[in-house]
């Protein structure tokens, strides 16, 4: 009988967890904290490393790692975990997606009593021996509108509890459908519409560069004045500084945050106003919901451990090692192909059809058609993975659609994902050449290019002077042009430029080149190198 996989809990978790490994097949130790030294001389030992948030899985904790498999964090956010340095290293990282999804919702939903009713200051004083009655007056939820910005998971069960207290539901998500929309029972609205009528504001998005500071002074501006605003989602969504002055002139009457810009948040520019209530980052910090997590994060790593079985893995799909080394190549292709179609959607997705054509058709099309999907929401969503992707998309109502075609016309073997929005198609098509990824045909445009990690994306008519009036600019600013791929439909008719570029592209860069009269459009691409997670 061959040994048991070892398993080292370096972070607090519930006592349930070290039960699920032993049950499971595992042999568990609970170190209690340890230094970054004593974790690296006590990690070689180790199959399976499980943590919350206070462990660091970095590269040099990983370079002793001589026989780690994989690690599991008990809870969404991986930010102490370098998951390209784990991948690197072929260690599995998984999370628990969904495990605190009620206990957070819960608590935004508390936030915003409190801030209707001023419960935090009115217990202060009361406890003091005041009696201010008058100074506390309140606020009824019932009957007010409240803004949703984010309808995924923990967004939907806001909205489903939002609408049991009486309040009518607005909500901003590019991603949610009009079905979803009606089944959550909320009125799907753009974000400024949202701003402009809510009483009650929420966020319930992921931190990237397209929501990072979103609710900044032009936002808040936009604000029906004495509206109150809750943050129980990622620090960095809110502009501090731009709330505290709407704060102190009356236009928002407050606000209720469990996140911050910096944390742990010793010191911010919001504390101690009167009109702000801040707990420290206490989303998922109810019994239940860390023992739900711990239990599954044990019952993911125990699986892969000693059965292989992979789920809520952030850097590896759901494939044997045989399958693995067959589609590598085709899933690196679907992954450039969603991250491409991504970045040049804004709107809500309600179809994705992914077509097999050629060769491409005997593939094993799960594990590829999840990357493209994976890829497209990643765009948008920091927590999507290859096992959760379809489950996100259905949240979204995404239709996801796979077919095959015997004829991959002038290759051996292709890969095309159609998308639709309300307003238009777009599709995206690609192959493999000498084990690489490439472009074949964008819009129905016959173009041949590879994907380096910046791009340069450019619709226009076919008219003299694109070329020279491009490079001139790119000339200007400073950016060399490694590589300028052409494609048209007809002569003089639509056309499209892909250009590679050494360096990434400016706003300003950007805004100057949609000036020049033969570009229709402009978008700067940015890739990942082929390999990352």
């Amino acid at each position: 009988m061959s040994a048991k996989p070892k398993v080292l809990i370096s972070d607090s978790l519930s006592s349930q967890a070290v039960q699920t490994f032993e049950d499971l097949g595992c042999e568990v130790t609970v170190s209690g904290k340890l230094t970054p030294a004593e974790l690296a001389h006590m990690i070689p030992d180790f199959d399976g490393l499980a943590v919350r948030s206070a462990t660091k899985v970095t590269p040099e904790l990983l370079g002793q790692a001589t026989n780690l498999k994989v690690v599991g964090r008990a809870g969404i956010g991986v930010d102490n975990i370098d998951v390209n340095a784990c991948t690197r290293n072929g260690v599995v990282v998984m999370n628990t997606p969904f495990g605190n999804a009620i206990t957070t919702a819960e608590h935004a939903i508390a936030m915003m009593f409190a801030l209707a009713r001023h419960i935090p200051q009115a217990n202060a004083s009361t406890h003091e021996g005041k009696w201010e009655k008058s100074r506390f007056m309140g606020t009824e939820l019932t009957g007010k509108t409240l803004g949703l910005i984010g309808a995924g998971n923990i967004g939907s069960i806001v909205a489903r509890k939002a609408i049991g207290i009486g309040f009518k539901v607005l909500a901003f998500d590019p991603f949610l459908s009009e079905e979803r929309a009606k089944d959550l029972g909320v009125t799907k609205v753009e974000l400024d519409d949202l701003l402009a009528k809510a009483d009650v504001i929420t966020l319930h998005v992921p931190k990237t560069p397209q929501t990072e500071n979103m609710i900044d002074a032009t936002a808040l501006n936009k604000m029906k004045k004495g509206v109150m605003l809750v943050n129980c989602a990622r620090g960095g969504l809110v502009d501090e500084l731009a709330l505290l002055a709407a704060l102190e002139t009356g236009h928002v009457r407050g606000a209720a945050l469990d996140v911050f810009a910096v944390e742990p948040a010793k010191e911010n520019p919001l504390f101690g106003h009167s009109s702000v209530i801040c707990t420290p980052h206490l989303g998922a910090s109810t019994q239940e919901a860390q023992e739900k997590v711990a239990v599954q994060v044990a019952e993911q790593m125990a699986n892969y451990l000693v059965d292989g079985a992979v789920q809520n893995a952030l850097n590896t799909p759901s494939l044997s090692a045989e399958d693995a080394r067959k589609l590598g190549p085709w899933i690196d292709l679907a992954k450039q192909l969603g991250s491409m179609i991504g970045q040049l959607t804004d709107e809500e997705i309600i179809d994705m059809q992914i077509e097999y054509c050629g060769d491409a058709s005997g593939l094993k099309h799960e594990p590829i058609t999840n990357a493209a999907l994976a890829a497209i929401l990643g765009t948008k969503f920091a927590s999507v993975n290859l096992v959760n992707v379809r489950d996100m998309a259905s949240q979204r109502g995404i239709n996801v659609k796979e077919t095959r075609t015997d004829s991959a016309g002038d290759y051996q073997a292709v890969v095309r994902i159609f998308v639709t929005t309300p307003d238009y198609s777009r599709s995206i098509a690609g192959t493999m050449m000498a084990g690489r990824p490439r472009i074949t045909e964008i819009k129905g445009i016959q173009l041949e290019s590879t994907l380096g990690r910046y791009m340069l994306y450019i619709t226009n008519k076919d008219t003299p002077g694109l070329i020279g009036a491009v490079g001139s600019r790119m000339a200007e600013s400073g950016i060399n042009i490694a590589n300028f791929h052409l494609g048209r439909l007809a002569a003089g008719g639509d056309a499209i430029a892909f250009l590679e570029i050494d360096s990434a592209v400016s706003d300003e860069d950007l805004s100057t080149l949609r000036g020049l009269p033969q570009i229709d459009r402009c978008r700067f691409l940015e890739f990942p190198e082929l390999g990352e997670a």
